[in-house]
């Protein structure tokens, strides 16, 4: 049957967004749609899971020189976060509040969304842009249906790479970065000791640790599905993974039982960790907040069970989407399309070099883009992630050969991943108990 909004909205949501759904975000909805109600005034809600000081002066300069060039136009950022997006946009879409634009979402949560008919295809967007102007693939993931696109890629991102502090490596007599589980873990107990753990991975019920263990499991050479998107869990591999992520347990800081991306990443910036996960956000804050280990850091792609596997990088490519029920959609087309504008979309990346990669052909190789002193500085470790995040995948599509999961963020926000992890490294549950019933959950989010 053709998917229509309303079908969606019939059969679709009101079973995926509950009643409990939208009284737990409906607080932080509520707070975030405080937005100027002035009657001269056409208003464009924008929201974004990334809101840093920095990215929130290159959003303002967006916003900015689009309403110079659209008056009466107003532009109203709206901060929602990687682990509350869910939730609020639940409420969001139960309610009839949606905002007119979302950017920063990863792409298995906008395929949920299209599943559901809450999203507008962006296809003006991409033709107002310049499809020809995107690294080739980049809206691949994207592509849900045959020549119809979901999102546009709004940069790209390295999330799992390997970060290490090589001054700390020197003292432990380590020469080269790791390749394999057995050299991390060598590496993790040689640099460990003073008050320093060898690795901040996260053991909380949440999505990192749901999204790390996907990279963990295909590391090992699993996977989650199959190709034709059957439950493949129960496995050597996916054994194995779990076996290891266990093991690393030991060189985490006691705090990792609640670590979300925010902690792990400040464990390893704030040098209470040798290594780290995570992506070039890594660079500027070491650069702002420990400029002491600034020298000291490098990244390679996260290690494998053996050489004889190849690396999986996670890229959650971070995207921009429209609401299906959203107002003014000839206006936030534009908006859309503005954000991708050379000098602003380059102090957007600016704003967290290496962090978030540009997508944008000409800006990728643009003396203004590479004339900034943090991808100078590092410019063997931003060029690591650009090589890794090429072929780059996530639960959304697995592989090249996979199909695309358009359920993957309901098995990520449903949180069995990381609950399966809890079960096995932190409750000593039996393992095959614990796998076998993680398929089964997902099995049945799965024909939901």
């Amino acid at each position: 049957m053709k998917r229509t909004p309303q079908d969606s909205q019939k059969n679709g949501v009101t079973r995926r967004f509950t009643r409990r759904d939208t009284l737990r975000g409906g607080a932080a909805v509520l707070a975030a749609a405080a937005w100027p109600t002035a009657q001269a005034t056409t208003t464009i809600r924008w929201w974004s899971t990334q809101s840093s000081p920095e990215q929130m002066a290159a959003y303002r300069y967006q916003i900015k020189t689009f309403e110079e060039a659209h008056p009466g136009v107003k532009v109203v950022f709206e901060r929602t976060s990687d682990e509350g997006y869910a939730t609020q946009l639940a409420a969001a879409f139960a309610g009839g509040n949606a905002p007119n634009i979302v950017t920063h979402l990863p792409s298995f949560a906008v395929a949920d969304y299209w599943q559901a008919g809450l999203v507008e295809p962006i296809d003006p967007v991409l033709a107002a842009i310049g499809k020809d102007r995107f690294i080739h693939g980049a809206n691949r993931i994207y592509e849900f249906e045959p020549g119809v696109h979901a999102a546009a890629c709004i940069g790209n991102t390295a999330a799992n790479m390997l970060w290490l502090r090589t001054d700390l490596m020197a003292k432990a007599g380590i020469e080269q970065l790791p390749g394999t589980w057995d050299e991390l873990r060598s590496a993790c107990k040689k640099m460990q000791g003073r008050g320093i753990y060898g690795a901040p991975l996260p053991y909380a019920r949440n999505s990192m640790t749901s999204l790390v263990i996907i990279g963990f499991i295909h590391q090992a050479g699993g996977q989650v599905f199959t190709p034709d998107l059957d439950v493949a869990l129960v496995s050597d591999e996916v054994q194995a993974a779990l076996e290891f992520y266990k093991s690393m347990r030991e060189f985490c800081p006691v705090g990792a039982t609640s670590y979300s991306w925010g902690e792990s990443l400040t464990a390893f910036v704030s040098g209470a960790t040798a290594t780290g996960l995570y992506s070039g956000r890594v660079l500027i804050n070491t650069t702002l907040q420990n400029p002491r280990i600034a020298n000291h850091i490098t990244c390679t792609t996260y290690p494998c069970v053996s050489k004889d596997v190849k690396p999986w990088t996670y890229n959650d490519y971070p995207c921009v989407f429209m609401p299906v029920d959203a107002p003014e959609k000839e206006l936030t087309r534009k908006f859309a399309a503005w954000l991708f504008k050379t000098d602003g979309y380059i102090r957007q990346v600016h704003a967290t070099p290496g962090h978030v990669l540009p997508v944008i052909e000409s800006v990728a190789g643009d003396s203004r883009y590479l004339d900034n002193p943090i991808i100078r500085r590092y410019e063997s470790e931003v060029s690591a992630m650009s090589v890794a995040v090429a072929e780059s995948m996530n639960l959304g599509w697995e592989s090249p050969l996979h199909k695309s999961n358009t359920r993957a963020g309901a098995v990520i926000q449903s949180g069995v991943l990381a609950e399966m992890v809890q079960r096995f490294t932190l409750n000593d549950e039996k393992l095959r108990t614990v796998l076998g019933d993680t398929a089964r959950k997902i099995e049945a989010i799965m024909k939901n």
